[in-house]
């Protein structure tokens, strides 16, 4: 056979037309006709696309418990490269967009049941007309920055694009308080709380009650997630509701309106101080929400201008980022060193650094190990109690749903409440790494947006039909 040497250009120009370079189209052609590539292929669909899968090793035997019998085995000898790879989890847009989508899908049921009410999630739909609002709690100004006001014009003189990179940076780094900015992402978490405590506080003054009587009338429920802004703030956007004393399925006293809810928030966002101590170099300072905060009522079937939807979505959309918007890295920084090998603003840079100078005179609030979140170190996304589901009970369903079909492909019984203990699984696992060849990386990610791409479409659908809720089975 004779073996024709294909030039240099054209491999090259066949890597350009798939937006890679030649060394991943190799990766990518040994992938494609490597033993196995359909059961690959397979693998990574049930990841989702995962960007960065873990890799596994190991088997798993399902005996009968009375006889010994083997049911089922199971081995990853035979699979492509001897691994079985699961999908990581990683919530971090940035990370793993295939994962992010499930995390924000989770979220968005999770904070749209709380608004709307889901029987299969534990929520009664009479929280429809229980008082709800979306609340958004700012920080105060560290120093002006450039953006664009309604006026269209900067105090630089300037009309910014909405792409223009000086959005969100100082106008004059010098004087911009670097320090209280990173103070107050890392003592964010502590606003929220004592924003929690006042809230209650509020809601039951004006209704004439002490804090005992209103937990026997009332409760507080709230999902929450937080937003970076350009400027490299955290911001947090909240649904708001109030309950019977028992949860959702119990509506609040009659004394409990919307105005009321609305009230009390920005009574209560006034009132939260959270003291910092002087230390070394830096002086004793109080830190506060910022001045705008922002409440809506959440419309029922779009009652109103904000609805049920755009509000869950907007939660969701949130929960999978971090401070990526301000040019910031998705990894911790060992050292400032590092600083001088990555491409950041340098509104960023400074932020950063701030982390590191603060460390030593709070060495307890871990500034330096959150520098790569520019001080913040809280949940991008929680919930009160009894406010809906959980995202663990979410992952469940999944995992139960996954889990009766394999059984049902191995025509083992579907019952996954084996509480007679009719069948005995021994597994052992081994870790045998995580992530993709460079080939698989591209090959993965075209299966994660023909996934995502089906779901859409699905999903698109399934909201032109009469009940907007059965789009949900395509989360």
């Amino acid at each position: 056979m004779t073996v024709f040497p294909v030039p240099p250009e054209a491999v090259a120009g066949a890597a350009a037309s798939l937006g890679t370079d030649p060394l991943t189209l190799a990766d990518m052609l040994r992938v494609a006709n490597a033993p196995g590539f359909d059961r690959w292929q397979e693998q990574v669909r049930r990841t989702g696309g995962c960007a960065h899968p873990i890799r596994l090793s190991g088997q798993t035997v399902t005996r009968d418990a009375k006889t010994g019998d083997v049911l089922y085995s199971y081995s990853t000898e035979h699979e492509p490269g001897g691994m079985l790879r699961v999908a990581c989890g990683n919530r971090r847009a940035s990370r793993c967009p295939s994962c992010a989508w499930t995390y924000a899908g989770d979220t968005y049921h999770l904070i749209r049941a709380g608004i709307t009410g889901d029987l299969n999630k534990g929520v009664s739909p009479v929280v429809r007309d229980h008082p709800r609002v979306f609340a958004t709690l700012t920080a105060p100004s560290f120093g002006p920055v450039h953006n664009r006001p309604d006026s269209g014009r900067c105090r630089c003189g300037n009309r910014h694009a909405d792409d223009d990179p000086a959005l969100g940076t100082a106008l004059d780094p010098a004087s911009y308080d670097y320090a209280g900015a990173v103070l107050f992402n890392n003592f964010a978490g502590d606003l929220w709380r004592r924003f929690t405590i006042y809230l209650r506080r509020e809601i039951a003054a004006r209704a004439g009650l002490t804090q005992a009587e209103l937990k026997e009338v009332c409760r507080v429920s709230f999902g929450k997630v937080a937003e970076f802004q350009k400027r490299g703030a955290v911001h947090f956007h909240a649904v708001v509701r109030l309950d019977g004393p028992d949860g959702p399925d119990m509506a609040p006293p009659a004394w409990a309106t919307t105005p009321l809810l609305d009230d009390a928030i920005r009574a209560a966002a006034g009132r939260v101080a959270v003291p910092v101590p002087a230390s070394g170099d830096f002086p004793a300072r109080v830190l506060r929400w910022g001045s705008q905060v922002d409440v809506q009522p959440i419309g029922a079937l779009g009652s109103e201008e904000l609805t049920e939807q755009a509000v869950a979505s907007y939660v969701a959309k949130y929960a999978t980022k971090a401070a990526e918007t301000t040019g910031t890295v998705d990894h911790r920084i060992g050292e400032l060193s590092e600083l001088d090998k990555l491409p950041l603003p340098t509104h960023t840079r400074r932020l950063i650094e701030a982390c590191w100078v603060l460390d030593d005179a709070y060495p307890e609030r871990l500034l330096a190990r959150w520098a790569h979140m520019l001080g913040f170190r809280g949940h991008f996304s929680t919930k009160s109690r009894r406010y809906s589901t959980t995202l663990g009970a979410l992952r469940q369903v999944r995992a139960d749903f996954r889990a009766r079909q394999e059984r049902r492909e191995r025509g083992l019984s579907e019952n996954l409440d084996d509480s007679e203990g009719s069948t005995l699984v021994l597994a052992h696992w081994t870790y045998a790494g995580q992530g993709h060849t460079p080939g698989e990386s591209w090959l993965a990610a075209t299966i994660a947006k023909d996934i995502r791409l089906n779901r859409e479409t699905a999903r698109e659908a399934l909201a032109d039909m009469p009940d907007p809720d059965n789009w949900e089975v395509c989360a």
